[in-house]
């Protein structure tokens, strides 16, 4: 696995530039327009990079996007893996082990999410301060010990100095929608039961999605700084639980992206 990673990085490096980027971004579901604001320096498919996995999901357009935001060099992924697409834990993480090798300092990564508190509304925003990763059926780690600790410490996955300079941000600009809470990551991709729903805010999840988390336990292992944050695409409570539409998760997670985006421009400034 490590010389894979090493020959997808070489063949990166090889079309960039050896452009060093400081932040890897990685975009959720219908959360793209972020890359509108970037200045564009190098574009890669993929598809043409060797050993990386391939999009499958239709909204997720498959490219990593090299360029300056906010001032700073950043790497984006615009669409990332899952593993109810058929990959393994190993195979959906394998791009934040390369953009390690690039260089990245730090790691932004964003998702839609089902709402699991009440006080949650559809298109809010959730800054991710802790996960439970226990109902995933593999971990990321499992196998040959890579490129970090082989027990990595979990008490705080997400950087708490981020956290903090983010609901500053959110304060200083009367942001609206913007809550602090605990993701839950599921294997998917069907959505939850009534029942289910009701066990994982039991549990203590804010919100829950079929992604993140494994990226994060990598970045942990790595030893590289995490900020997350969930859209609120759709409402999980049991006692008003509406048919999922994907035309309207799409639809709340785009009316989020601006609020998202400039939330994300603004941090990179702070560092």
């Amino acid at each position: 696995m490590l010389r894979l990673i090493e020959e997808s990085t070489a063949y990166i490096q090889s079309k960039t530039d050896s452009f060093r980027p400081q932040f890897g971004i990685i975009l959720g579901t219908g959360l793209g327009k972020l890359t509108d604001e970037i200045e564009v320096e190098f574009v890669l498919n993929y598809a043409d990079i060797p050993h990386f996995p391939l999009a499958t999901v239709e909204f997720h357009k498959g490219k990593l996007i090299f360029g300056t935001l906010s001032g700073k060099k950043v790497v984006c992924m615009q669409g990332r893996f899952h593993y109810y697409e058929g990959y393994s834990m190993q195979q959906v993480t394998f791009p934040v082990r390369v953009m390690k090798l690039l260089g990245i300092e730090r790691l932004f990564v964003s998702n839609a999410a089902g709402g699991l508190n009440p006080l949650f509304k559809e298109s809010d925003l959730m800054i991710i301060d802790d996960h439970i990763s226990l109902f995933l059926p593999e971990n990321p780690l499992v196998g040959e010990n890579i490129m970090g600790d082989r027990f990595p410490d979990m008490s705080e996955p997400y950087d708490i100095h981020t956290i903090e300079k983010a609901l500053l941000i959110a304060t200083q600009n009367a942001l609206e929608g913007i809550h602090r809470g605990v993701y839950v990551s599921v294997a998917g991709p069907n959505l939850e039961t009534k029942a289910e729903y009701r066990l994982l805010r039991m549990l203590g999840a804010d919100a829950v999605g079929m992604s993140t988390v494994p990226e994060v336990i990598v970045a942990r292992q790595m030893d590289i700084p995490v900020f997350g944050i969930s859209v609120i695409t759709d409402m999980g409570i049991p006692e008003i639980l509406q048919k999922a539409e994907l035309s309207r998760i799409l639809e709340a997670a785009h009316k989020a992206e601006p609020t998202m985006t400039f939330m994300i421009k603004e941090l990179i400034k702070t560092f």
